[in-house]
């Protein structure tokens, strides 16, 4: 579990816990209510700002797909700092 924020298209930051992280996605709790096909800038531990696509979003939870793949080296540094931090 990690808080973060996000940036959704129009500007609006919205409050994230990662619930599920991959290098080409996650699984989030949020207090916003994105749809799927939404983009969102979220604030990630090393990679600062990554571009995501929400594909489902169901009762405060939401499911994206990255738009690049977090390189793996990357990746475990993230989390790692994530971890620490929890």
């Amino acid at each position: 579990m990690h808080r973060t924020q996000a940036v959704d298209g129009d500007g609006r930051s919205m409050k994230l816990v990662l619930v599920n992280m991959s290098a080409n996605g996650l699984m989030a709790r949020c207090e916003g209510s994105p749809e799927a096909g939404d983009r969102l800038r979220i604030a990630l531990p090393i990679l600062g700002g990554v571009d995501a696509v929400v594909r489902w979003s169901l009762g405060g939870r939401i499911g994206c797909e990255l738009e690049q793949t977090i390189p793996l080296a990357d990746y475990y540094g993230m989390l790692s700092v994530m971890i620490r931090n929890s």
